[in-house]
Order: C-alpha cells, then structure tokens, then sequence
C-alpha cells in the first residue's frame, strides 16, 4: 500500500490548534509498530497552479501568489499567509492528487477486473475551502483539486466524497453543486462551525454529544447510497476529531468507535470495487497523541482492508 508524505508538511503555523506535526509523527508511529515500512512511504510533487485553477478563481490564486489577502480573508481562512504556508498548502493539495492517481495506477496495474486498491495521504482533507476564498484552517479544496483533475484528464467521469470530519464540508459540497458526477457526502455535527452548510448530495447531521452506536448505525444505513451511483473512486476524509476530547469537537466517539467507522467506509469501498483514497482531514484532541492515535489506526485499517481483499494472492472484488 502507497503512502503519500512529505516532512514539509509541518508548517509553522504559530501558535496554532492546527497541530501540523501529527503528519511527521503519524508517519513514525507507523514505522515504528510495524505498521508500514519506509518503503511504502511516497514524496508527492506540488499541485501546479493550473491544477489548483480547475476549482480556485484566478482571483484567488493570484491573492495568493502575491500577499494580497485582505485582513478579512486572513481572518476567515484562520491561518495566516505566507509563501511557506502557500507552499506547504500547494504540497498537500498535490499529495491528495498524487494518492489518487496511485490509486488508481494500481486498480489498473493488472489485467484484472474490478481490482481493488487503497492509496493513503497522510494530510489532506481540506474540505472548507471555496472557489474563491479559504475557511477553516484550509487554503485550497485538495479533494476538489483532484477530482477536477482526474475527470479533465480523462482518468474518471464519476467520484464520490465520504467525509467524516466532525465538520460539515462547506466548500466541497459548494464547490460541486449542480455537479452530478461527484457524489458529496458529509456526516457531521450539526450544531458547530461552519454556520454556513450548503447542502452536498447526502447530509447527515449529527446532534451534539452523539456516540458510537448512533453514529455508526447512521453510517451504515447511508453507505449504499454513495456506492448507487458506481463512482470509480472515493476520497474519504477520515477525520479525527469526532472522538469525544477533540477541542473543535462535540460528539462522543470513542477511538475504537472511529476505528469501526474507518472499516465501515473501507470495506464497502473493497465490496463495490472501487479505488478509494483516505485523506487525515482534522483532528484537534487535547491531547495530541490521541490524534495521532486515531489516524494511525486510520491507516492501520486500510492496510487490514487491502490485505484481507488480497486473499490467497489477488485483489480481485
């Protein structure tokens, strides 16, 4: 299984919640309990400008390019500029493109069909960024970015986008309004940020201090919509920040809980055959260890996942 990762993920972001450096240690936990090793780890090349064109305006990106976000548009993306925030952010847009494109060349890589794969960004998921504009710790849209450019380069015609961040993807699900061939899905708590929440294909909104049985209960019952429409590949957000100490959080998930959500979600993509690519989305527990807990056992999942369809020597569905 590839692993996307660079250790210029970890952007000096001040004194922020956005704890950058769970990609880096993430990584090393995984190496360390054997979970991958170094050789399944894989450095992405930066989304190229016109790349990010396919869902930013021209506008937006050349405010980027050239410091000239007002101070509302800093206020509002909550992360400040600089080159190396825009660099760092360019990076791990292009490492959510490049995962999906592994997916995708491994699904293909023998002539079997309906193969299955799972490719794994350790970053990503940025889902609050608009055409025009960045919210919520997020800069550009990675997944937008890489559906746009596997349906401009005729690698897929349909996609589907399972988010699971406690968050509601905002600008994911405006971004792709009015676009039939994405299916957007975002299961979150209803009562927190953004306040603005277009609706994406398939809500569903979570009451406050929610647990396991229900939440899980609900993800079972919504999977087979978003496998209906046949996508050829899914971009799921696997974020932490469900579980029941996260500081931007309001649910009660236990991390054994969000383990069987990050199963849930493999497994029907491995059941329908399709590619699926896992992006870390948030995490912001108070203490950042449970963070990286929970995304390694992520990670963990979707390795047990592609070796259980491995079988006796294929990956066949």
């Amino acid at each position: 299984m590839k692993i996307v990762h660079s250790d210029r993920y970890r952007i000096n972001l001040g004194s922020h919640v956005f704890p950058t450096l769970k990609y880096s240690r993430v990584r090393q936990r995984l190496i360390d309990r054997r979970i991958a090793g170094a050789a399944e780890f894989v450095e992405p090349p930066a989304a190229t400008w016109d790349d990010l064109a396919l869902v930013h305006t021209a506008d937006y990106l050349a405010k980027l390019q050239e410091g000239r976000l007002s101070l509302e548009e800093v206020a509002q993306m909550e992360i400040p500029w600089s080159r190396e925030i825009v660099e760092g952010f360019r990076l791990m847009t292009g490492g959510t493109v490049f995962a999906a494109r592994l997916a995708l060349e491994e699904a293909r890589a023998v002539r079997v069909k309906d193969r299955w794969s799972v490719a794994v960004h350790l970053g990503g998921g940025f889902h609050h960024a608009f055409c025009n504009h960045g919210e919520g710790f997020c800069m550009f849209n990675d997944v937008a970015v890489a559906v746009r450019r596997l349906k401009a380069d005729g690698a897929i015609a349909r996609a589907a986008i399972v988010d699971c961040d406690v968050h509601h993807g905002n600008g994911t699900a405006a971004i792709f309004t009015g676009e039939p061939s994405v299916f957007t899905f975002s299961m979150h708590q209803l009562h927190n940020y953004p306040a603005f929440k277009p609706p994406g294909v398939l809500d569903i909104a979570l009451d406050d201090l929610t647990t396991d049985e229900e939440y899980l209960g609900e993800l079972r019952e919504a999977l087979p919509r978003v496998f209906r429409g046949r996508p050829q590949i899914v971009f799921y957000l696997a974020g932490a920040d469900p579980y029941g100490d996260d500081q931007l959080g309001g649910l009660r998930l236990t991390k054994e809980g969000l383990r069987q959500r990050d199963r849930l979600v493999l497994q029907a993509a491995r059941a329908a055959c399709v590619p699926i690519v896992v992006t870390l989305a948030g995490g912001y527990a108070r203490h950042v260890e449970d963070t990286i807990d929970i995304h390694v056992a992520s990670v963990e999942e979707a390795k047990a996942t592609l070796e259980g369809a491995a079988g006796n020597g294929t990956r066949e569905c």
